[in-house]
């Protein structure tokens, strides 16, 4: 029974400690998806050097007109499965003449076209739409890939919209765009080894990152980086690092695991142990 007791208080402890830190967790999720709800942008890069970076689940829209090119960026880490969902308002119907094609497209900071795991990157237009949704769903972002391979790696990743289908006579026309991009966790049971530098682009050409060597040209910027003397970045390093932060599904588990590993071992001892006598042994033992 002391034995159980024992158990029983170590258990109590482990569950005490693991709600404990999944507690924080939560919170800092919550701020964080609180956060982004303010100051998203509205309005819209027209090429991957000047694309707006926008934070997950930040809602970005931009005025434009039908043909242009807009880009955002926005940053992924190690585990995370970037989606990126775009919806736009088109112009009336008395003032089109005809069907479109609107395309969404996402690039890594090496501007490598990534496919679409699932989503509808390219939709169709009718003339009488008043609106079109275009999504796409990345593979899981990791930590290292091979040379050859053009698996998603952790760092910047563009997103391009833009028509490709229309009559020449509607170029030109009024449209509203909305972008939200999100980054859900792959969890614990997906995590892969290794780390690489991650694909965050320099916005000023003539400085290499982890170098002391000055930009070549005008370097009369007014940006916060370069008046702090760092390197400005296409987006910012994401709070938990380039990983996908220190929680994860695998401390569930880890604690179950414990906990079963705990209730066998007291198991084991009492099928095996002798028995015991309370006092002295009896005499004709």
């Amino acid at each position: 029974m002391r034995a159980l007791r024992t158990v029983g208080a170590a258990l109590t402890l482990c569950a005490a400690a693991w709600l404990t830190a999944a507690v924080p967790a939560a919170a800092d999720g919550a701020d964080s998806a609180a956060d982004t709800k303010d100051g998203a942008p509205t309005e819209a890069g027209t090429n991957f050097r000047t694309a707006t970076e926008i934070k997950p689940g930040q809602k970005a829209t931009a005025a434009a007109s039908t043909g242009d090119y807009l880009y955002w960026v926005f940053p992924a880490a190690a585990g995370q499965i970037p989606k990126v969902e775009a919806e736009l308002k088109l112009p009336d119907a008395a003032s089109r003449h005809g069907s479109a094609t609107w395309q969404l497209d996402v690039y890594d900071g090496l501007r490598r076209h990534q496919p679409c795991a699932s989503g509808t990157p390219a939709r169709r237009a009718a003339q009488q739409d008043g609106s079109v949704t275009v999504s796409c769903t990345l593979r899981q972002v990791r930590s290292w890939s091979e040379r050859w391979a053009n698996d998603p790696l952790q760092g910047a990743y563009y997103v391009r919209l833009t028509v490709v289908d229309l009559p020449a006579e509607d170029l030109g026309l009024p449209i509203d765009a909305e972008v939200e991009a999100s980054v859900p966790d792959a969890g614990g049971a997906h995590a892969d080894g290794g780390d690489v530098t991650p694909l965050n682009p320099v916005l000023r050409s003539g400085t290499a990152p982890g170098t002391d060597a000055e930009p070549s040209g005008d370097t009369s910027s007014d940006s916060a980086d370069d008046k702090d003397g760092g390197i400005p970045y296409a987006v910012a390093e994401p709070e938990d690092d380039w990983g996908s932060g220190w929680w994860s599904d695998r401390w569930v588990w880890t604690v179950i695991g414990a906990a079963l590993a705990a209730l066998a071992g007291v198991g084991g001892y009492t099928l095996t142990r002798g028995p015991r006598f309370p006092g002295r042994p009896p005499r004709d033992a």
